[in-house]
């Protein structure tokens, strides 16, 4: 495998960093800190561009805040101009990472994304007998920065450049050399590259039909139960010894037939519903913008917006016929009339 070979004045380029503000300010120019970076623009890209040369970028102090989606977790959110810095990155190295990944593999990529794994999960049990769900436990807090380091030095070349990558990796760790923050861009791609010989591994079996991968969640598919068994003891194998990852004890392994749940998705050979949560989502979604639209918090517009957002996930689903009945139950106003 080629390397690709990255310097720093090329991520300090100017064109560069325009291009990387662009799209860390995307749908946050409102945001006081993103405002403020704006607002003196020349000077903070000349000081960032003069750390990057200097070696002292990142600076990497997290803002840390929790959320529930649906399990508790903890995001750390980079400063922004960490997160320019990290889209500086990811413009020189997107398809370098993008070309490493196998073809089912759908996160961090163009034109892929949950919907369309799921899309590609529905095929495969159209197709294949039996199916095996694994995640990984822990999987962003298990990630060993040395291992890490090491991929990267597979794939990217240029000593400065490695320098820096290893400085946004130990710019976090949750124990000792482990761990990537959860929120950052940088680590969405490190995660997704991290898992990519596990895939190759699984279909270099003959035995393993297919594979799809969102991030952490995968699922493949055999021909029989002995299969399946057998290619799960080699993956938990090979995750434990080369990666020191261990899956969740809540491995599935059943006949496609079933279907199973992937990416907020009820998926069946002839049908994609939403989960419970997500349908619920849907209905309080709907009712929040609609009942502030009935007390005049917002305009026709801002409703529309909000709507669209919410009916976004239910798009991807056969969910006609529930919504139709959701809106008989619960009718736009009839709460705020009666509240």
């Amino acid at each position: 495998m080629k390397r690709l070979r990255i310097e720093l004045d090329q991520i300090a380029a100017w064109d560069n960093l325009l291009l990387a503000t662009w799209k860390a300010a995307r749908g946050k120019r409102d945001r006081p800190e993103v405002s403020n970076f704006l607002a003196a623009l020349d000077a903070n890209l000349a000081r960032l561009a003069q750390g990057i040369m200097d070696q002292t970028v990142p600076s990497g102090s997290y803002r840390a805040f929790a959320i529930r989606d649906p399990k508790p977790r903890f995001i750390h959110a980079a400063p922004f101009s960490d997160r320019v810095l990290h889209h500086a990155i990811l413009n020189l190295t997107e398809r370098a990472f993008d070309s490493a990944q196998v073809d089912d593999s759908y996160a961090c990529r163009t034109g892929r994304g949950a919907h369309r794994a799921v899309l590609r999960v529905q095929q495969h049990l159209r197709r294949y007998a039996w199916y095996v769900q694994v995640d990984v436990a822990g999987y962003f807090n298990s990630i060993d920065h040395a291992i890490l380091k090491g991929l990267l030095a597979q794939r990217f070349k240029g000593m400065q450049f490695l320098q820096l990558l290893a400085r946004i990796i130990g710019t976090y760790a949750c124990a000792p050399g482990k761990g990537l923050p959860i929120g950052s861009l940088t680590s969405q791609y490190f995660a997704n590259h991290y898992l990519v010989a596990a895939d190759r591994l699984l279909l270099a079996r003959p035995d393993v039909r297919a594979l799809v991968r969102y991030m952490d969640d995968s699922v493949f598919w055999c021909d029989d139960r002995a299969s399946a068994l057998q290619a799960l003891a080699d993956l938990r194998e090979h995750l434990s010894q080369h990666r020191q990852l261990q899956l969740k004890p809540a491995v599935q392994i059943n006949r496609s037939a079933h279907g199973l749940t992937f990416c907020g998705y009820r998926v069946k050979p002839a049908t994609v519903r939403l989960t419970v949560r997500k349908a619920r989502r849907y209905g309080q979604g709907r009712r929040l913008w609609e009942g502030a639209y009935a007390a005049g918090e917002i305009n026709a517009c801002q409703l529309q917006a909000g709507y669209a957002a919410v009916l976004a996930p239910a798009l991807h689903a056969d969910s006609v016929t529930w919504r139709r009945r959701d809106l008989q139950l619960h009718p736009p106003g009839v709460e705020n009339e009666h509240g």
